[in-house]
């Protein structure tokens, strides 16, 4: 497959997916959310953009597969081929008008990722690569910070709905890093996490359970960039092992020894 075709076309359809959100969040009201929990909302925006992106990218592989968050096309994770996609993360930043949230593509093939787009709607950023690609955002190739220690870092952190029985642990170690660090952020999307280490906003990043969706795009994005992307022990486990570093190098070995 030509890789770089491919994510040409999973920019356009990426950048339309983020146009329908725009123009849906002018009108939104909060009576269009439904709950999956006290914390894990869903809209109808969610579904649409998923729809609308499901049939603009199976007609670009027709033998491929999906994995979607919501469900809108029966989940093929055993496929070859397959698709990852959030249509719409940061669904609550989205529900509240607040800054970020993006929609994520991505393409597996066997047990790799070949191509990966995030696209930040409210700042209508593209960012992207492929395989054996630099990453870029709106054309521009970026890389990560050259941050040379821990001390001098800004910490993206986040944790799930999910995670309650693991909160304590987590906020041990995010009491560190704002500790000995220059801060920590939660932005509320894990793929505009990923991408911000990409191209130098944040330092690091590290979240637990976090589903294929969240990361695939986001974490090929960062690793073309320079990144060091591993699963919390140091392994390749991070798109559906649930747990996620992504940083640049010189700051890797301190920050995973903190990591809970």
């Amino acid at each position: 497959m030509n890789y770089q075709e491919i994510c040409t076309q999973m920019c356009d359809v990426a950048r339309e997916a983020g146009q329908y959100i725009a123009a849906q969040r002018d009108t939104f009201s909060f009576e269009n959310v439904e709950f999956k929990g006290v914390q894990n909302m869903v809209s109808y925006v969610d579904r649409e953009s998923e729809r609308r992106v499901v049939e603009r990218l199976g007609a670009l592989l027709p033998e491929a597969g999906f994995v979607t968050e919501e469900e809108t096309v029966r989940a093929s994770v055993n496929a070859p081929l397959k698709w990852i996609i959030d249509p719409l993360d940061g669904t609550t930043n989205f529900i509240h008008g607040l800054s970020p949230y993006c929609v994520s593509l991505a393409l597996m093939e066997q047990d790799e990722v070949v191509a990966g787009v995030v696209y930040e709607v409210t700042h209508q950023e593209m960012f992207y690569a492929w395989k054996g690609s630099p990453a870029y955002l709106n054309g521009a190739e970026i890389r990560v910070s050259s941050t040379s220690c821990l001390e001098n870092s800004l910490v993206g952190i986040g944790f799930s709905y999910s995670s309650h029985l693991e909160l304590n642990d987590f906020m041990e170690s995010a009491v560190y890093f704002q500790r000995n660090t220059n801060g920590i952020r939660r932005l509320g999307s894990a793929a505009a996490d990923l991408v911000y280490v990409a191209c130098g906003r944040f330092d690091a990043f590290y979240q637990v359970r976090l589903a294929a969706w969240d990361v695939a795009a986001g974490a090929l994005i960062a690793r073309q960039a320079g990144a060091r992307v591993t699963d919390f022990s140091g392994g390749d486990n991070y798109i559906f092992g649930r747990e996620i570093i992504a940083c640049t190098p010189a700051v890797y070995d301190e920050l995973k020894e903190h990591v809970r």
